[in-house]
């Protein structure tokens, strides 16, 4: 047991990211069972959607389970209501002020996390009073902080201005990963890619194939001007360079952008036209597998790196 195993009454300092189009109960239920902490991603949800998942993981899960809320997105009130009227007991926060919603949560007896990709907003949370925070690096999927600070560099630095627990993210999908990020200073860590493969995972299946057949360098961090974000290289991605080669202006990244473009690529499988989040780690994994399965791996092999002794 850490602080993250008691905290979430878990049994494995995993956490699963709460992703878009990737997060569903089925995924969020599985990893809960077995022996992580699963989270449903709401930012993909309309609020009558997010409460049937909430309800279906209920019933396909008797352990802890969470909501990832984005605060930027629409309709946060009421995915916040729903939540308390569900009876959600943790909610992990991103991609907004920690201070909006954390007195609000606790106040209602839910455990707060919020995601932060510095130090300074690692201390903003703090402050805020979450009971932890997720820091991310720069490798990781999906929309990523400004600093542009790698996971390597991130959990010490974190770890060294933070007296609550630090759960690390980006760029870690195995067990050797999970080591290397607890010897940094984590307590647990979150991961989104390794979860994106597996079999109940929401997206589409051409999406996890295409995962599964990655390799390094096939994904870059682009659209600073609006949220950074990293995506595979695909023809959406190849119109956005051609848009800024052309000196494309911020209203003409949103209408390149345009709407919907994500659950085209990852839920509905365009791979041409689609928005494709994933994280650089996808490079290392080739097989789509079983959530139990995966976290079997994770696990194995972090006790094997841990009883492995250091040659030098």
């Amino acid at each position: 047991m850490n602080r993250i195993t008691r905290l979430f009454n878990i049994k494995y300092p995993v956490i699963q990211g709460g992703m878009i189009w990737n997060s569903g109960y089925k995924l969020a239920s599985a990893v809960s069972n077995a022996g992580g902490l699963g989270l449903i991603g709401a930012g993909s949800m309309y609020p009558d959607v997010l409460t049937e998942h909430i309800q279906k993981c209920k019933k396909a899960t008797d352990k802890p389970f969470g909501v990832n809320v984005p605060m930027l997105y629409p309709n946060v009130e009421e995915i916040m209501q729903i939540i308390i009227d569900e009876g959600v007991k943790i909610v992990f926060t991103s991609a907004g002020n920690p201070k909006t919603w954390t007195s609000y949560l606790k106040e209602k007896g839910i455990t707060v996390v919020h995601v932060v990709s510095s130090t300074k907003f690692a201390l903003k949370a703090q402050e805020a009073g979450v009971d932890a925070v997720v820091a991310e690096g720069f490798e990781a999927g999906g929309h990523n902080g400004r600093e542009e600070s790698t996971t390597l560099t991130l959990i010490p630095m974190v770890k060294q201005q933070i007296s609550i627990p630090l759960i690390a993210a980006g760029g870690i999908a195995t067990g050797r990963g999970m080591h290397a990020a607890m010897i940094l200073g984590a307590d647990a860590v979150q991961m989104g890619t390794r979860f994106a493969m597996t079999t109940e995972s929401s997206s589409h299946n051409n999406f996890k194939q295409m995962l599964a057949e990655l390799g390094e360098g096939d994904t870059h961090v682009t659209l600073k001007e609006l949220a950074p974000v990293r995506l595979i290289k695909n023809k959406f991605y190849n119109d956005i360079q051609e848009a800024y080669a052309k000196g494309a202006t911020v209203e003409d990244l949103k209408a390149v952008l345009g709407r919907a473009r994500a659950k085209k690529g990852m839920f509905e499988g365009d791979l041409v036209e689609g928005e494709l989040e994933i994280g650089q780690i996808a490079g290392l994994l080739t097989e789509i597998k079983s959530v139990q399965e995966v976290v079997d791996d994770i696990i194995k092999e972090f006790k094997e790196s841990i009883a492995t002794p250091i040659s030098y």
